[in-house]
């Protein structure tokens, strides 16, 4: 009889345990101190970013400005501290032509591997060489690799930066077609996505007309991150999206 009776506690215990855990939201208590960066934004208004990581190369930089140019459109270039330095006509041209800049680190380190000492020299000598061509600081920062952690994050806002991702990958970099990359973009492109490309893909003269025509033909406003991102009066949702408050 006594057996059964502890049994019998013990399967209450069971059943109340598990109760609590389905009454709560288990991943919101793991996650609760989860930092995230920018990958989209919760908008009405029909704009969405698009966005170019310049690390090496700059063989079609100007063709791309010319495309950008001929559909008038602004964009973002994330740029490191090396490219600056080897290419600082093409950062100059960048923004002659009115598109905005930010910062790519600058030597391409996975960024969750430093100190945060590094992390900060890492954002100030490319801003400073950036803001000696441009004379502008840096404000918005895109970590090489896509690699962040809370750690990252917070070194970065630390230093007054937004850390920003992407929601939309061409995957230009590989070796995938143009018509593969044009279906990649603008296949399931929705408002607030920001897309991510590369100065010196090898398709950009071919994929890109493609890709700028047929977002602005859905109705899309094409602005540079920081005209798309919230600044202030927002929360961050579980993917990374900023939601107004």
């Amino acid at each position: 009889m006594k057996i059964l009776s502890r049994i019998f506690a013990a399967l209450i215990i069971i059943a109340a345990a598990i109760w609590v855990y389905q009454s709560i939201d288990v991943s919101a208590v793991f996650n609760q101190d989860r930092k995230l960066p920018i990958y989209s934004v919760q908008t009405e208004e029909k704009k969405i970013a698009i966005s170019f990581d310049a690390a090496w190369g700059d063989d079609r930089t100007m063709d791309i400005l010319n495309n950008l140019d001929k559909y008038h459109v602004k964009s973002t270039f994330f740029l490191t501290k090396f490219w600056a330095e080897k290419y600082p006509q093409d950062v100059a041209e960048i923004q002659k032509r009115g598109h905005e800049i930010g910062n790519h680190s600058a030597t391409h380190p996975d960024m969750t591997g430093l100190t945060s000492e590094k992390i900060a020299s890492e954002l100030q000598v490319t801003s400073d060489v950036i803001e000696k061509i441009t004379g502008k600081k840096t404000t918005l920062f895109r970590p090489p690799f896509g690699a962040y952690d809370n750690h990252v994050i917070e070194t970065c806002e630390s230093q007054g930066y937004k850390v920003i991702q992407w929601s939309v990958d061409s995957l230009d970099w590989k070796d995938i077609s143009t018509e593969q990359i044009v279906e990649r973009v603008t296949r399931n492109v929705k408002s607030g996505d920001i897309i991510l490309f590369h100065n010196n893909a090898e398709h950009s003269s071919e994929y890109l007309p493609l890709v700028l025509k047929s977002l602005q033909d859905q109705g899309f406003q094409i602005v540079p991150v920081g005209q798309l991102i919230y600044y202030k009066g927002y929360q961050m949702d579980h993917t990374g999206k900023q939601c107004k408050l």
